[in-house]
């Protein structure tokens, strides 16, 4: 397959890499020393899941305009950064064209093909004014949720680090024809590509994770060892988690496990060091909107009170603004 990965960071990165280690032509988009590193001396892979470490000399650009249509494109970009973006992506999409976003917190398609009074509907913590489901047709999106932990070391050199599941679905379930040949290109290029019936559930089931997790690495500075090391910090994730599970309940998609057991599955991820930190040390804008910000909205839209989730979204916005990240 033609692969262009929007987003190449640390994500990005590892997917596009090893997709081109077996055999994809891979373009890469992305921006800044990072790109400029990939164009001088190649993408770096140490792979410390896998088997695919080495250099990989790919086409690789800021502008997915510059480049004609592909038969996946992976966006890996951070959430906040889509919307300015998908415009400029329609030189990538033909008419078969897949788009899978490769991304953290509840995605801009969630209520595309759900169906009843919800169907279509945007949040503002996602798509302000409402423009994203017109930029690119929602037909080309299968959605995704990403298991991995990875890390941007330097320019030019991604690091995987932990973890290997992609969840693929589509967004009216079921398992298609291209469900199953991405599945099988991911599979081929060492991932676990788990076939989702019900992609709505895997999103949840990340993201009370993530809204809970992620601040709480950000404001504390704690890897993922040592937040599930200290009981004390342990009782905010324990709160926030119960909140976010009955938002999720209340939108028709009850999280299928315990709050102790989401806990137990963030510890497989060892010593990562959790995204929206890796943002707060490199000063890069957070993810707070799509991650906790959406599940906000969505409690005020249905009169659920989320007391620990709105005060840890606020500390957060303290604090990347007291280092000036905005």
């Amino acid at each position: 397959m033609r692969v262009a990965v929007v987003g190449a960071g640390s994500i990005g990165a590892v997917i596009g890499a090893k997709l081109a280690a077996t055999g994809h032509e891979v373009t890469l988009i992305a921006r800044g020393a990072h790109l400029a590193a990939i164009v001088a001396d190649g993408l770096t892979l140490v792979d410390r899941v896998g088997q695919f470490s080495g250099n990989y000399r790919l086409p690789a650009g800021d502008d997915p305009a510059r480049f004609e249509q592909h038969d996946l494109v992976i966006i890996g970009l951070k959430a906040h950064a889509i919307a300015a973006m998908l415009p400029r992506m329609r030189t990538l999409i033909g008419d078969q064209t897949v788009l899978v976003p490769a991304i953290n917190g509840l995605p801009w398609w969630y209520f595309h093909a759900v169906g009843g009074a919800l169907e279509g509907t945007s949040l503002r913590a996602l798509d302000p004014d409402g423009s994203m489901f017109n930029a690119i047709a929602p037909r080309h999106i299968l959605g995704c949720v990403v298991h991995i932990a990875a890390e941007v070391r330097s320019p030019g050199e991604v690091h995987h680090t932990n973890g290997s599941r992609i969840i693929l679905g589509e967004p009216s379930g079921g398992v298609s024809e291209r469900l199953q040949r991405v599945a099988s290109a991911l599979d081929a290029a060492g991932f676990e590509a788990t076939r989702s019936t019900n992609i709505r559930l895997d999103v949840w089931t990340k993201l009370v994770g993530n809204l809970s997790f992620n601040p709480i690495a950000a404001l504390t500075g704690y890897l993922m060892s040592e937040i599930v090391a200290d009981e004390d910090v342990l009782d905010v994730i324990r709160a926030m988690m119960r909140e976010g599970m009955q938002v999720s309940e209340h939108y028709g998609v009850p999280v299928p496990m315990t709050v102790e057991q989401r806990i137990d599955l963030a510890r497989q991820l060892g010593g990562a060091k959790i995204s929206m930190l890796q943002d707060l040390q490199q000063h890069r804008r957070l993810e707070l909107d799509a991650i906790v910000g959406s599940v906000i909205e969505l409690a005020e839209r249905a009169s659920i009170a989320v007391p620990t989730i709105r005060h840890v979204h606020a500390l957060t916005q303290a604090r990347a603004k007291a280092l000036g990240i905005q």
